[in-house]
């Protein structure tokens, strides 16, 4: 036996993904006019991303066009009327009452004709006059971050967003300077885990380099995978804005279990009984014999193993499945030492 100190680690494997990443979609169906970023480009909030070309629906255009001419007709009815009221009550002939109603009858057919207009600018070309930057046609930057991913072309069309589609993604943008650590553990180690605690993740993609992270999510409930039950772990990485991509391969590196000065021995002298299965050790004594000796174990990193009772430090044991020169093979494996 002898002193060490024994770690027991697991590895979770997942990526690398920003922790703000927002997909653009259109507000309005038609086709893409134009693209003003290409990807990996750095945006800012508010910057113009694409515009739309509205493609109208010829019915619906045309039921816009002859509401504008109804409420056309009634706006100058109601003017006419207005006019002629306004000269009978300047002259006394009807009263004030009716000639209110007369000038409200003129202002809401006025009003009526503005949207019946307004209503067809919006199916012909996605906006209304005068709307500005603000136009369903514009695809603007809700953050400012990279441009990860245009999956779209000019002249590609275009579905908007709404509540029986999720529409077409024209770009997604991300900001790189916040990276998350997204795996998965086995439920035999999520049980171990506790958010807060200090982890580092390895990326192969940048010479298996090492960064200090933090566990801050670990999922409440697991997903069934290949038979076996996994849960999600998520993790804040300091790692530098320069260095890094989106969907990196990650291995996160978790400490399970720590001791420190622990008496170990190698786990292959360890033998189990077959009948309760109990660890046990075989002791050489003063009379040269080796002696079953019940033992009690902890933790093990897969080659020591902390031994809480059973044997102290000047005990010599057993090497009970040493390999023998003369045993091995004629092709030159070996076989274990085997009991008469």
């Amino acid at each position: 036996p002898f002193y060490s100190t024994l770690d027991t680690k697991t590895v979770a494997t997942g990526k690398l993904n920003p922790e703000e990443e927002i997909e653009l979609k259109p507000q309005i169906s038609g086709i893409v006019d134009q693209i003003f970023v290409e990807e990996g480009d750095l945006v800012r909030k508010g910057d113009l991303i694409a515009k739309i070309r509205v493609v109208p629906n010829e019915q619906a255009l045309g039921s816009a066009k002859s509401r504008i001419n109804t409420a056309r007709l009634s706006f100058e009815n109601a003017q006419t009327l207005f006019n002629r009221n306004k000269t009978l009550f300047e002259k006394g002939v009807i009263s004030k009452q009716d000639f209110e109603n007369s000038e409200l009858s003129f202002n809401q057919a006025k009003q009526n004709l503005v949207q019946a207009q307004n209503d067809y600018q919006i199916i012909k070309k996605g906006s209304r006059a005068g709307s500005g930057s603000t136009a369903n046609t514009n695809i603007v930057a809700q953050i400012p971050g990279t441009v990860l991913e245009i999956p779209v072309r000019e002249g590609n069309q275009v579905i908007e967003s709404n509540n029986f589609n999720a529409g077409t993604t024209i770009a997604t943008v991300a900001d790189m300077s916040i990276m998350i650590f997204e795996g998965q553990v086995d439920e035999a180690e999520v049980g171990k885990l506790e958010e807060g605690k200090e982890i580092k993740v390895v990326l192969g993609a940048l010479g298996e380099e090492e960064f200090p992270s933090k566990l801050t999510f670990v999922a409440p409930k697991g997903i069934e995978a290949n038979g076996a039950v996994q849960f999600k772990i998520k993790a804040d990485v300091e790692i530098p804005t320069s260095k890094v991509r989106a969907g990196y391969s990650a291995n996160a590196i978790i400490e399970i279990e720590n001791t420190e000065n622990s008496l170990c021995i190698k786990e292959s002298l360890i033998q189990f009984n077959r009948f309760t299965e109990k660890p046990f050790v075989e002791i050489l004594n003063d009379e040269g014999l080796f002696i079953k000796k019940d033992i009690t174990i902890g933790i093990s990193d897969g080659i020591s193993v902390e031994v809480l009772e059973g044997v102290e430090e000047d005990d010599k044991i057993k090497v009970w499945n040493k390999v023998l020169e003369q045993d091995k093979g004629g092709d030159g494996e070996e076989r274990p030492d085997s009991e008469d």
